[in-house]
């Protein structure tokens, strides 16, 4: 009995560390978890040498909203100020732009759903010459309010929401990898 008991514990040890697998396994889980959600680990990016500080000119706006070159302009400093990189008009490299469109309207059937996209160019200017050049575009939905006044009120959180991304994707993609 004793014989036979032994390997079958034997047995139960093996299978329990094969199930387990330790933190070994637990770190393989999660790197497949985050590697399937879409999210990616990489170093972070820096601005180039001579554009470690940069100031944000008021942007041109092309479009019909009042408000979109400066939500715009404000969402770059923003993004800029968060990397340390915010400056004054006597910075280095400047960042200018226009707000080349702002377009909306039903993204539903039955009208409850609307879409706001947003289309934005930029050039990063060190001493007189363009650095780099970046055009973003970027949609944001929102559900229609009960009445016109909230209806608008979302349409512009939607487009605030729109300018944040577009500065993100900028700056993003003005950094060294």
């Amino acid at each position: 009995m004793t014989a036979r008991a032994r390997p079958l514990a034997g047995r139960r040890r093996a299978r329990a560390g094969e199930r387990g697998g330790g933190p070994r396994a637990a770190l393989a889980g999660a790197l497949v978890a985050l590697a399937s959600c879409g999210y990616a680990v990489h170093a972070p990016g820096r601005l180039p040498e001579d554009a470690r500080q940069v100031f944000v000119r008021a942007l041109e706006n092309r479009t019909t909203d009042a408000d979109a070159g400066a939500l715009v302009a404000a969402a770059l400093r923003r993004e800029l100020a968060r990397r340390g990189a915010d400056a004054g008009p006597g910075a280095p490299a400047k960042l200018e732009g226009a707000v080349e469109g702002v377009g909306f309207g039903a993204a539903s059937p039955n009208g409850a759903i609307y879409r706001l996209t947003l289309t934005v160019s930029a050039r990063l200017v060190v001493a007189g010459k363009v650095a780099s050049e970046q055009r973003s575009v970027r949609s944001e939905d929102w559900l229609a309010g009960q009445d016109p006044l909230e209806s608008e009120g979302r349409r512009r959180l939607a487009l605030r929401h729109a300018a944040e991304a577009v500065a993100r994707e900028i700056v993003e993609r003005l950094e060294l990898p």
